[in-house]
């Protein structure tokens, strides 16, 4: 046997987002204010994911503002409309599409009242980048005009909106339910390459494929699934948390392995537009479906490469070594 053998291998994956089994909703409000600028308030919890960045987007999209002119405001649900928690994959959809909702609303007030100052159909009226225009004429004016002819008609344009998910609980007998609205898909090839005499197995590459309905920020996307690939990588061959009858034997990141920037293969993210169907955003998420693919992808590069399973996580070099000496002592 050679001492280092490569392979790869491919693990496919499913994903149901926002909350389980029960209805999910969120709120928000969007109004473009004084000056063509806009506000968006919503009860949102911003953890490091990026969902101000992609709010100021959507927000900047639907009602014609350029997105560094968005302020997505306070958070305190005493004094905005709730959102509910950061988690199961669910602020790109279930606030995004809240906000979106929002602003076409706060977006048609003004459309209706400066169509009526132009004396042209609402329908033919266009908006972006801080400018608002009738289409195929010279009619043309910028945000903050279009605001100030709307209020001094005595309109705001403000807009509320809420984006309800639903879900069903499961059968107990056959399981049969609905139990998410919106699911994204995932598949993650990994090649890695094993030391047979030592057991270090070195993840070489990963190709993560995730359908993730409309991409609204791709860089942020690839963040996503690079953050989750490397997690995914610590779970598959570093990180080990013992117990002892209950009792936590890992006392501290001495022991407790985690990948550092050496540890990282080349990533490469296919980003896969399938647009959800039942929201008017068209996007889904993918904070935690990332994750999902990666540990089963490197477990069968593995066996691939050197013929064992690995059945027990992290696939630590002991294990390895273990696998290999079982299966040179089995019977041929």
């Amino acid at each position: 046997m050679k001492r280092k053998l490569r392979g790869r291998g491919v693990a496919a994956s499913w994903y149901g987002i926002a909350r389980t089994a029960t209805i999910d909703r969120a709120g928000a409000w969007a109004e473009i204010d004084d000056g063509g600028t806009a506000k968006v308030v919503t009860g949102v919890t911003e953890i490091g994911e990026g969902i101000l960045t992609v709010l100021a987007q959507v927000a900047a999209e639907e009602l014609g503002v350029r997105p560094e002119d968005v302020t997505v405001g306070d958070n305190d649900t005493a004094r905005s409309p709730e959102a509910a928690h950061a988690g199961a994959t669910r602020q790109t959809y279930m606030i995004g599409n809240s906000v979106s909702l929002a602003s076409r609303e706060a977006r048609g007030k003004l459309f209706h009242e400066i169509a009526d100052h132009w004396d042209v159909p609402v329908d033919q009226l266009r908006a972006f980048n801080g400018e608002i225009w009738v289409e195929a004429t010279n009619k043309r004016m910028s945000m903050a005009e279009a605001v100030a002819i709307c209020k001094g008609r005595g309109v705001v344009p403000v807009g509320a909106a809420s984006f309800t998910a639903h879900g069903t609980g499961l059968d107990p007998v056959d399981g049969s339910g609905s139990p998410w609205q919106a699911y994204v898909f995932g598949t993650q090839v990994a090649e890695v390459e094993v030391d047979t005499v030592t057991g270090e197995v070195q993840v070489l590459g990963i190709w993560a494929a995730h359908d993730i309905g409309r991409v609204i920020n791709p860089r942020g996307v690839e963040g996503q699934i690079e953050g989750g690939v490397v997690q995914g990588l610590g779970q598959a061959l570093m990180e080990e948390w013992q117990t002892d009858k209950g009792h936590p034997v890992t006392h501290g990141f001495a022991k407790y392995i985690l990948p550092t920037a050496l540890d990282i293969p080349e990533i490469t993210s296919v980003l896969v537009e399938d647009r959800d169907p039942n929201s008017p955003l068209g996007a889904k998420g993918i904070g935690e479906p990332a994750l999902v693919p990666t540990a089963p992808a490197i477990m069968n590069a593995i066996y691939d490469a050197i013929g064992v399973r690995m059945k027990s996580l992290p696939a630590t070099p002991e294990k390895v070594l273990a696998a290999l000496a079982a299966k040179e002592a089995a019977p041929a």
